[in-house]
């Protein structure tokens, strides 16, 4: 091995140890990667001509040490120190550095170091850049070829997760009492999606990244060796090591998914079943109540004991699973839970739960609904649809090997489908083609018809769709929308069921009437009780607070309008500490594009798209949407600026 890939390889195992080290001496963590990254250039110098030091990992802390310490001392002689006599703690804010503190790291520095990185204040895809870069040596690059993303998102997730921290001043300290369980759970929650975007991806050409299911294990096994009472991190890595043994199994010659009861069991990894088994008894010791990683651990452990498919304890799993739900009662639990009802006591027993949960909001582009929902039906002998539910689920997913794997199955499940039925994709095709429509009324239509052919999948037979199929695309889209949405969407229905010259499809929608709008101020302290939400939102409100500029001219500012130093943009737009500290984040390294996006990549030919992530600006109606689901009904004219003992409405309301 030459000197370059040994200094890789001794980085990435003792690159926590230094930079944890580190930052419990000079209290900021940016700091102390910028040290531990002048190591490594030192040891990329040195190395190949003095050898690599019997201590390698000692010889980085020394001097990365000696740089901190020559750092501290440049500091002084530009600026005296505080003479109040105050430690600092905060991870954020520059400290002290005493030059005899020894060089090795406190073993319980690493873990200080996870518990930072995963800090709640920070976004969920910052805190996993944060961890693979500090915990897991990956460069930026590395990263950005892990998740899909450029590598400049990346460096700027990153530099923006430091500036947080420091902002937030956050203590590298270990988190006792009440706030262990919070932390903590948001440490596992991390290094559990890091291993989940590696087991299925959920976009690109590939089912699996190998790569990042091996950095979640090393992660998890580090985490369970440095935190051993805890039963819920044990519980995690047992989970992670039995899913990661089916990974040789998972996937057929071509790449294609293969299913858990088709899985050549023989090609399961023998040594991480093992390890899992070990890991689960060592949770179990630790005693307590099984939190939702045991309870996963154990379905997890419960496959794996089967020596094939059709010896599985169906019966044991779903009980399993009644347990998950009380202490985790999300829709994807839900959802896996029928799954396990179904192998346990028939499709049909399957179906009864899976159909209620089509009206969720949160599943509504879930691909595995109609994917779970097309396999019970073709369970049951009702072909047609379960071919409509696995052409939906393929449409949603953004993965191309699911993608192609779910077509294949809606083609096998009714090869003698006759394609001369007309289909909800077709119909809605042709009648914006032969509409002589403005721009504007094509948009709003394409819309509310796009909705409904995600929703209720393109090779829905013409004939199949009815009332109660729209009245439920409704409800789980628009029921919390404004009247005027509301009507706006039903409108189109009605158009729509005229053309085709059948049955009234809106039938089960009433038309919403206006209620007279008041706008009053929030209280000042409306945003700080909305934290905890994503990181557009709060960008948004609190921009329209501090700004009292309309809605519409804060919508439509884009990037590159922006001085971010100044604190101001073009139209007279400025804003104040808390939008100051969001919207690098937000900006995420984009140097131009609308300001404000939606979720999804828009569709082709849309207009107003980000040229960097294929994004549309997020519009009025939405924005207002989500103010109002966030804060119970109140409407984003409410959040104007109070001057003085004056105030004044600055939001442009409109439909």
């Amino acid at each position: 091995m030459d000197a370059a890939r040994t200094v890789d390889a001794v980085w990435k195992f003792e690159s926590a140890k230094i930079i944890a080290g580190l930052t419990r001496l000079v209290h900021d963590v940016g700091l102390a990667e910028e040290l531990a990254q002048d190591a490594l250039v030192a040891a990329l110098e040195q190395w190949p001509e003095s050898g690599v030091p019997d201590n390698p990992g000692a010889w980085l802390m020394t001097i990365a040490k000696r740089r901190a310490i020559d750092h501290l001392r440049r500091s002084q002689r530009l600026q005296p120190l505080p003479e109040d006599g105050r430690e600092p703690g905060a991870a954020g804010s520059s400290g002290s550095l005493d030059p005899s503190a020894p060089a090795d790291a406190d073993p319980d520095d690493v873990l200080r170091l996870m518990f930072l990185s995963c800090h709640p204040v920070l976004p969920t895809t910052h805190r996993v850049a944060l961890t693979l870069r500090l915990l897991g040596g990956l460069t930026a690059d590395e990263i950005a070829r892990a998740f899909l993303v450029t590598e400049q998102t990346v460096t700027q997730r990153i530099a923006d997760a430091k500036r947080l921290l420091a902002a937030e001043q956050v203590a590298f300290d270990l988190p006792a009492g009440p706030e262990l369980a919070e932390r903590l759970s948001s440490v596992l929650g991390v290094v559990y999606l890091i291993f989940n975007e590696g087991y299925s991806a959920t976009s690109g050409d590939d089912l699996m990244r190998p790569g990042l299911v091996q950095e979640a294990l090393r992660l998890g096994r580090l985490l369970a060796e440095l935190a051993s009472s805890e039963a819920e991190v044990h519980g995690l890595v047992a989970l992670m090591e039995i899913q990661a043994s089916r990974s040789a199994a998972r996937t057929g010659p071509s790449g294609e998914p293969v299913q858990l009861h088709e899985q050549n069991r023989g090609r399961w990894d023998q040594l991480l079943i093992r390890r899992g088994f070990q890991a689960m008894l060592r949770a179990r010791a630790a005693g307590g109540t099984p939190g939702p990683y045991m309870l996963q651990a154990a379905i997890a452990v419960t496959h794996a004991q089967a020596r094939g498919a059709d010896e599985t304890d169906w019966a044991r799993i779903a009980a399993l699973y009644d347990l998950l739900v009380r202490l985790l009662p999300t829709p994807v639990v839900h959802l896996n839970r029928a799954v396990a009802v179904a192998m346990a006591y028939g499709p049909a027993a399957g179906l009864d739960l899976v159909d209620p949960l089509l009206s969720d909001p949160a599943l509504r582009d879930y691909h595995l609904l109609p994917s779970v929902r097309g396999d019970l039906l073709e369970r049951l002998g009702r072909h047609a649809e379960a071919r409509v539910e696995f052409t939906r689920a393929a449409a949603l997913t953004r993965n191309a090997a699911e993608r192609e794997f779910l077509l294949k199955r809606a083609d096998a499940v009714d090869p003698g489908h006759p394609p001369q039925h007309e289909t909800l994709g077709r119909a809605a095709r042709r009648f914006l083609a032969s509409q002589d429509l403005t721009p504007a009324t094509v948009r709003s239509y394409t819309q509310t018809l796009t909705r409904l052919r995600r929703s209720l999948g393109d090779r829905l037979p013409l004939a199949d769709l009815t009332p109660a199929h729209v009245a439920r695309v409704f409800t789980t889209t628009w029921q919390g929308a404004a009247p005027s949405t509301w009507n706006r969407h039903r409108a189109t229905v009605r158009s729509f069921s005229a053309w085709l010259g059948g049955e009234d499809l809106a039938a089960l929608l009433p038309r919403r009437h206006d209620e007279p709008r008041v706008h009053s101020p929030v209280d000042d302290t409306i945003l700080d009780d909305l934290q905890d939400l994503p990181l557009r939102e709060r960008t948004l409100w609190h921009l329209l607070r501090e700004s009292g500029a309309p809605v519409t001219t804060v919508l439509a500012l884009n990037v590159e309008d922006l001085d971010l130093d100044d604190r101001t943009a073009v139209g007279g737009v400025s804003w104040r500490k808390h939008t100051a500290r969001l919207l690098p984040a937000l900006i995420a390294g984009r140097p131009s594009g609308p300001l404000f996006l939606t979720d999804r990549r828009a569709g082709p030919g849309a207009t107003d798209v980000c040229p960097h992530t294929g994004r549309k600006r997020l519009s009025y109606e939405r924005a207002e949407y989500l103010f109002k689901r966030a804060s119970g009904g109140l409407t984003l004219s409410s959040l104007r600026r109070r001057a003085g003992q004056k105030s004044r409405i600055v939001i442009n309301v409109g439909r």
